[in-house]
């Protein structure tokens, strides 16, 4: 009996080991034909493109700023005065960003240190060797050089910044309460807008077949486009801030910042 029941054991474990083979040959033949078919999709075109990509692909890039120029995270809710200095591309004049109010809801530009009398902000930058003109608009200072050709930057706009986190560290009032309570009602200065492009500037401009939109106005700041043959023409840059900020600054000499949200790359140029 005992002969019987050891010719049946090592028949049924003979039979596990053969399943037990057969099992694995199934799996290495999965995993062959699975390392076949990946070799095919390497050698395939969109494999080698992906592959490609993934080795040319660009490092990181870094950011070198100077030392106004700040860049966190929890940029408006910082409890320290973080400023960014934005000098434009052709550097006749730079944007400082503050990540708080200066002069909220409105806009004031200082041509000269006479019109920065009483206002602390701009007394301060007009001290400084080479400002030429201060406009500062809720969050933001934009500062002229007097030299636009030989201006340091790199020099001038540290200390732009110094100068404003000072002011604001003092705590005390940075523009004249009197252009405060001097200041016009938003829809005065709409009308008073309105009516001197109506009555003058675009008169002056329609005989090049020009036209100037009022776009909108908030608080004393007031958006403009060009339209016409002032869109893309050679002389709109001049023309936007010569004469028409000359215009508007004349007539409503409340308005701050005057901004022009023409596409003049869209436009053509005919004249020249």
């Amino acid at each position: 009996m005992i002969p019987l029941m050891r010719t049946l054991t090592s028949l049924f474990e003979n039979s596990k080991a053969q399943e037990n083979i057969e099992s694995h040959q199934k799996e290495s033949a999965v995993i062959q034909d699975n390392i076949e078919n990946r070799k095919l999709e390497k050698e395939s075109p969109a494999f080698m493109t992906e592959t490609v990509q993934e080795e040319i692909r660009p490092l990181k890039r870094t950011v070198i700023q100077a030392p106004v120029l700040v860049e966190k995270s929890d940029w408006h809710g910082s409890d320290e005065i973080l400023i960014k200095a934005q000098p434009t591309a052709n550097g006749n004049q730079c944007l400082f960003v503050v990540n708080r109010p200066l002069f909220a809801g409105y806009s004031w530009w200082f041509p000269t240190f006479e019109s920065a009398e009483g206002s602390p902000l701009a007394e301060a930058l007009f001290c400084l060797d080479g400002v030429e003109s201060v406009l500062v608009d809720h969050s933001t200072v934009t500062v002229a050089p007097v030299n636009k050709n030989r201006v340091d930057w790199k020099t001038l706009a540290r200390e732009v910044g110094a100068a404003i986190r000072k002011l604001m560290q003092s705590g005390s009032p940075l523009i004249s309460e009197k252009i405060v309570k001097e200041m016009p009602a938003e829809e005065k200065i709409r009308e008073d807008i309105q009516e001197i492009i109506d009555t003058e500037v675009n008169p002056g401009v329609s005989g090049h077949g020009g036209k100037i939109t009022l776009l909108n106005v908030k608080g004393n700041t007031v958006t403009v486009q060009m339209g016409g043959g002032c869109q893309g023409c050679s002389s709109a840059d001049a023309t936007l801030k010569i004469g028409i900020h000359n215009s508007f600054r004349k007539a409503v000499p409340a308005v701050g910042a005057i901004y022009d949200e023409t596409d003049h790359s869209a436009g053509s140029n005919p004249y020249y």
